[in-house]
């Protein structure tokens, strides 16, 4: 956050796609018209209501601007703080649920499948601006599918939502029937920060901070990164798409020289991957813009980002409400406008192709 607003950026948002929005979590009273009576009796009896991570707590104060805070309806508040302001073309809803983490599977699909369909009453037709990440059970491969299908008819579902640090590596053939039906549907995959914290988050054990949990889920990322290159997923499905959403950036460009370095010389094991892991990643992998983790000098900026030698790999995204800017200074400062302007729209539209359907 800074001390100090920067001067007016010569480009504006009216029109952009924000690849990254939150509305709060829905609670009990929420989901229950979604439920059948065993599943009501299910929810009331255990008390299952606001089903937050942990590794993703919404109500924490570093997770939300205090002036976007408040009591009222959630979607106008929404309209005033972010998309009335901003001019947004469209926004996609991601919603960062416990239902990613659950042990019971049954219950994770119930859950799933009781969100959609909240989402898509509560706020996608409410204003035709919202788009929406789907959420599927990862814990349960079939009934994923199954959602997957159920929804495929409705266009305003664009993704379908992930975790950082799951229970797998997402390259394992296990979860190759959901990227199928993905790839069929035109629909990403979201790998959202965040832990079913199944392990420890480091590889060294548990953190004692906060900081370091933020640390160390770049290193999720790139695992699963990694995993579904060496695996072979972006072989068997040639059109997947993946957004790493609040990943950040600048861990991309090392994986990039890391792994590619490491593939020639240990290829023979992974014969599926026929180009170097650099051009898979351009090709198949997107990022969102906020939060942004650039250094502070505009010049080291443009450099870290040349280093991904695309300008198609950068996505907008505002992370609203999470607290990463003052205002509406969205834009993450030292980036090139060519490249603010591909990621604000023609980044996305390329990325999701429902949204133009």
């Amino acid at each position: 956050m800074s001390d100090t607003l920067a001067k007016p950026r010569a480009i504006t948002t009216a029109g952009a796609i924000d690849t990254d929005v939150h509305p709060p979590l829905p609670r009990q009273a929420d989901l229950l018209p979604y439920v059948d009576d065993y599943w009501k009796e299910t929810f009331q009896s255990r008390e299952i209501d606001v089903l937050e991570l942990m590794s993703a707590p919404e109500r924490t104060k570093p997770y939300r601007r205090p002036d976007w805070v408040g009591e009222g309806d959630a979607l106008v508040a929404m309209q005033k703080n972010l998309l009335d302001p901003l001019e947004l073309g469209h926004a996609i809803l991601n919603v960062v649920s416990g239902a990613h983490a659950l042990f019971d599977p049954y219950l994770a699909q119930v859950v799933c499948r009781a969100t959609n369909d909240w989402l898509a009453d509560t706020w996608l037709d409410r204003d035709s601006r919202l788009r929406a990440s789907m959420l599927v059970p990862f814990q349960n491969v079939p009934a994923a599918v199954a959602e997957i299908e159920r929804l495929a008819s409705d266009k305003r579902f664009v993704q379908i939502l992930t975790l950082a640090a799951g229970e797998l590596p997402l390259g394992r053939q296990t979860y190759w029937p959901i990227f199928e039906a993905a790839e069929k549907h035109g629909l990403p995959i979201g790998i959202h920060a965040g832990s079913m914290l199944r392990h420890a988050p480091s590889h060294s054990g548990y953190h004692s901070f906060l900081i370091e949990d933020h640390i160390a889920m770049t290193q999720g990322f790139a695992t699963q990164i990694a995993s579904m290159i060496a695996e072979g997923v972006f072989a068997k499905y040639p059109d997947l798409k993946v957004v790493a959403i609040e990943s950040g950036v600048s861990w991309i460009p090392p994986l990039m020289w890391r792994m590619s370095k490491d593939w020639r010389g240990t290829r023979i094991e992974v014969p599926w991957v026929k180009d170097s892991p650099a051009a898979l990643i351009r090709r198949h992998v997107r990022v969102t813009s906020q939060p942004f983790d650039g250094p502070e000098d505009p010049a080291e900026v443009e450099k870290m980002l040349s280093h991904l030698l695309s300008d198609d790999m950068l996505l907008f995204s505002s992370d609203y409400p999470h607290w990463h800017y003052e205002g509406l200074d969205v834009l993450p400062h030292g980036v090139p406008d060519a490249l603010l302007q591909k990621a604000m729209r023609s980044n996305a539209l390329a990325t999701y192709p429902r949204l133009g359907g």
